[in-house]
């Protein structure tokens, strides 16, 4: 995969110009809504005062948890009791225990001496919950913006309720809870704040990766799958010599690939999958048919609008050796074309799929999920492309892919990396240097389709990978949302991450690069979201040297003069949980409401 870095980090004014254009965080906004918003605001008032409810007070304490801290990274039933009337907003993902689809939040009211227990998807990367409390039957209640965490929010007065940002409460639809609307007309009131901590288990040592160790999903396991892919351990296998599964060059019958590939097959159908074998046939322009697209796709089916798909892919294929020369360049001292294990590019997109699978492929979910591993990307996304254009639009034209989330390179960069968005003493971009290259830096956060450079085409999206990120996954000081307002279309990308102050992992816009995404963009209009780093700027992509442990040793900022004195393998880990609990999070908001491509 190929793409390049981008936009400018949103000004106050900007970011309030997103809220009112985006989907909020919670069952996200639709421009035909706004009329129906006020309506609402009407109809609510008799339950929820003027706007913000009565003058009847509640205290947090009244509100009582039945732990004192919760775990981070799992469903967690809470029991909540309440010793006076009052209603509760709980802004996080909840579990529906009729269907057992999962919920962007819900009010609950209590009576004096109620009960009630919910199951909560506790964030794996935050300090706790915030629990919003309200009188009984409150209809309107303050949120945080997109951009910043429940922390930020309650510190700087949010819980007052008095910016102009608030969601509003709809009744339950065939849901057993109540859901909410967010909109920025809204002057919700005040609220009571009871604040639970979580903590997160360590399940090896800290070197190891055990900060995030833990979990439904966590990133100590996508390692153990990226390791078993990338195995260089030498062996009797007749097909690569190796323990792990090298080699894997699409196209021409490929031994190794298709051993590859029988290993993906087994493991997905071990998680109680319908697994299908995708072959397409492939002409070149020799006028030569290979069975290069050969993808591998996992269908877990929709209880409720199965011709609605909701796709997670990642290429398995590396990159072909050039002439058949595979020379390591730290050894020859320049770079050739060609890999062999492809830890980086896509080994680690690979095994986040693999693992993604695993977790969800227990829920109950309203859209049909499909897993799909994507051949012949390094030849132009062939895999991809074959998939979206004959099996989704000819072979099944009832089916709708609704979101797409790419996985393609991952953790070598933030929180480790080589130093440039890490207190490098030259921000500027060394075109010759080693390890800096022509590519800029930050963990990127892309999204499409995006075709203008200077505005924000799929807002919906942005919103809310923006509202993950800065608070279930901690990444509000690092990350930024970039765009390209006033800036050359030729020069907008590395420019404005330089003007920012280069933000360690950015949200962007951008149709370009070279990965798997583009044909959902392409063949099916579908809004996307992906998730890489580095391209150009790491010396080992595409080359021999992509290997985990040359992952580790570029991550490795014990001894160095930027990022937090760990070791490589604690940071790959962290970069892999922190990918992977980002994508799942965004597929189970997307489950409840996808996010329609806005240029249509």
């Amino acid at each position: 995969m190929s793409v390049s870095i981008q936009r400018l980090i949103l000004t106050q004014s900007n970011r309030r110009r997103l809220q009112q254009r985006t989907y909020g965080p919670l069952a996200m906004r639709s421009r035909e809504l706004a009329a129906f918003g006020m309506v609402l605001i009407l109809l609510l008032t008799p339950i929820s005062g003027c706007f913000g409810g009565d003058d009847s007070r509640v205290d947090a304490g009244d509100l009582q948890v039945d732990t004192e801290s919760v775990s981070a990274g799992f469903f967690q039933t809470l029991e909540l009791s309440a010793s006076s009337k009052m209603s509760v907003f709980l802004p996080f993902l909840i579990k529906d225990p009729a269907s057992g689809f999962v919920q962007n939040s819900t009010v609950l009211d209590f009576n004096s001496g109620d009960t009630i227990a919910i199951e909560v998807l506790i964030p794996p990367r935050s300090e706790g919950i915030h629990l919003l409390i309200g009188e009984y039957g409150r209809g309107h209640w303050p949120i945080r913006e997109d951009d910043e965490s429940w922390s930020t929010w309650y510190a700087r007065g949010g819980d007052k309720g008095d910016d102009g940002l608030g969601a509003i409460r709809v009744p339950a639809n065939n849901t057993t809870y109540d859901t909410l609307e967010v909109h920025s007309s809204v002057m919700p009131g005040e609220v009571e704040v009871k604040f639970i901590p979580s903590t997160r288990d360590s399940t090896v040592s800290w070197d190891e990766g055990g900060g995030h160790s833990s979990g439904m999903l966590h990133g100590r396991i996508v390692y153990d799958r990226l390791f078993e892919l990338s195995d260089p351990t030498d062996t009797l296998d007749p097909v690569d010599g190796k323990a792990g599964y090298f080699d894997r060059w699409a196209g021409q019958g490929n031994p190794a690939y298709e051993d590859a590939a029988l290993y993906i097959i087994g493991e997905l159908e071990s998680f109680g999958l319908e697994v299908i074998a995708h072959r397409y046939e492939y002409t070149d322009i020799m006028n030569v048919q290979n069975p290069e697209a050969y993808n591998i796709c996992a269908y877990k089916w929709g209880s409720v609008v199965p011709n609605e798909w909701m796709v997670f892919g990642a290429h398995f294929d590396v990159a072909p050796p050039a002439n058949a020369v595979l020379l390591d360049p730290h050894i020859v001292g320049f770079r050739t074309y060609g890999t062999r294990a492809g830890a980086y590019d896509n080994s680690a997109g690979t095994a986040m799929v693999m693992e993604t699978a695993r977790a969800l492929a227990d829920f109950e979910t309203r859209r049909t999920m499909v897993f799909c591993l994507w051949s012949g990307e390094e030849g132009g996304k062939r895999g991809s492309d074959y998939w979206t254009e004959y099996h989704v639009k000819e072979d099944n034209p009832q089916v709708t892919v609704m979101n797409y989330i790419n996985l393609d390179m991952a953790g070598v960069n933030w929180p480790g990396g080589g130093g440039a968005p890490h207190g490098d003493p030259d921000p500027q971009i060394d075109e010759d240097g080693y390890p800096k290259d022509s590519e800029v830096w930050p963990l990127r956060v892309y999204i499409g389709p995006g075709p203008n450079h200077d505005q924000l085409d799929q807002p919906e999206m942005v919103g809310l990978s923006n509202w993950i990120g800065s608070d279930a996954l901690g990444l509000e000081e690092q990350m930024g949302t970039l765009v390209g307002t006033n800036y050359s279309a030729d020069t907008w990308k590395t420019s404005v991450w330089l003007d920012m102050d280069r933000p360690e992992v950015i949200v962007y816009e951008d149709t370009t690069a070279r990965s798997d995404h583009a044909s959902f963009q392409d063949n099916l209009g579908t809004v996307t979201i992906g998730f890489g780093g580095l391209v150009d700027g790491y010396w080992c992509y595409h080359q021999v040297c992509d290997t985990l442990e040359e992952m580790e040793d570029w991550m490795d900022t014990t001894g160095k003069d930027y990022g937090d004195e760990n070791t490589g393998l604690a940071n790959v880990v962290n970069s892999l949980d922190m990918i992977t609990w980002w994508a799942m999070l965004t597929f189970f908001h997307c489950d409840e409401k996808p996010i329609f491509n806005a240029l249509l």
